[in-house]
């Protein structure tokens, strides 16, 4: 596959503070690639050096084959950027915000025209041209940041946090949206702390983690790196300390915890855990209402790479 964007030996410093590390990457053309990370571990810092939005120390960026610098017009051309806060003019319509943004890169009228129209189309905006921001809703407001952004067809599209704050609704119409841009041959970069998004979208995943990429691959390779094989949760209405132990030496067992009325039990390895489960419990005649399995999930995975700490 044709690469896209091409990062090699990336560092960023603030004063004291290496915000990106050496960091190498590459985006191919077509992809969906998550770009994920705790707070402070240099996404931010990345998408804005690679929008030549920032000076960097050392280290080189293409784009579409050429290097990447704030005069590069060309290169910028083909680019679309949906940062998390919603960026539109509150004066104008819905429809004059898309025009305008589109304008900046569109000058005949007839194709802007019908590219504004595809853009309302694809994030679902058709019964809200003529509104003003102020009349929308957060989801119809993302939406038409959204639409602004990709309205002059970009070939490669930095979306960043673009559901936050939205509801369920309109959550999976941007959802629909990314993917039909995908399909439609835009390359994306993702960035979101929402990790069932990220496993719906996204082809290939980098996380990042003080300026350094500390894994990368695609969901299932990912998940193959979680310590764990397999989590239990187990509904029961009241277990004794004695009980917990007893569970804590059963074969594969990992971690063993109980939060009233949830008893979770992670396993390391091992094919048959909830079974021998049902069978323990039922030996030591205890009666539990819900009892169910899951594998590792992106999530689990993101934490054990980055810690469960809190970051500022």
């Amino acid at each position: 596959m044709k690469k896209v964007i091409e990062v090699k030996n990336l560092t960023k410093e603030y004063k004291k503070l290496k915000a990106v590390d050496d960091l190498s990457f590459d985006v191919v053309g077509g992809e969906i690639l998550g770009l994920l990370g705790p707070n402070g571990s240099g996404k931010s810092t990345t998408i804005n050096c690679l929008l030549s939005l920032l000076n960097y120390q050392s280290g080189s960026i293409k784009i579409f084959g050429k290097e990447a610098t704030p005069d590069a017009y060309d290169i910028k051309r083909q680019i679309g950027v949906v940062f998390q806060d919603v960026a539109v003019f509150e004066e104008l319509t819905v429809y004059d915000n898309i025009n305008y943004f589109c304008g900046l890169y569109i000058k005949d009228k007839e194709t802007r025209k019908k590219y504004i129209e595809e853009a309302i189309e694809l994030v679902g905006l058709e019964e809200f041209k003529k509104f003003y921001p102020k009349e929308l809703s957060g989801g119809l407001l993302r939406r038409l940041n959204i639409a602004c952004g990709i309205s002059h067809k970009p070939k490669l599209i930095f979306l960043d946090e673009p559901t936050v704050a939205v509801d369920p609704q309109s959550r999976n119409n941007i959802l629909d949206g990314i993917k039909k841009l995908r399909d439609n041959g835009a390359t994306i970069v993702y960035t979101t702390h929402y990790m069932e998004e990220v496993e719906i979208l996204c082809d290939r995943v980098i996380i990042l983690d003080a300026g350094k990429v500390i894994a990368s691959g695609t969901i299932d390779e990912l998940k193959s790196l979680a310590k764990m094989e397999e989590k239990v949760s187990v509904e029961v209405l009241d277990l004794d300390d004695e009980y917990i132990e007893k569970v804590r030496k059963l074969k594969n067992v990992e971690l063993v915890s109980y939060n009233k009325p949830i008893l979770l039990v992670t396993y390391k390895k091992g094919k048959n855990n909830l079974v021998e489960l049902m069978e323990h419990l039922k030996k030591e005649k205890i009666s539990y209402n819900k009892i169910f399995s899951e594998r590792p999930t992106l999530n689990d995975v993101f934490l054990d790479l980055t810690g469960k700490g809190l970051r500022d």
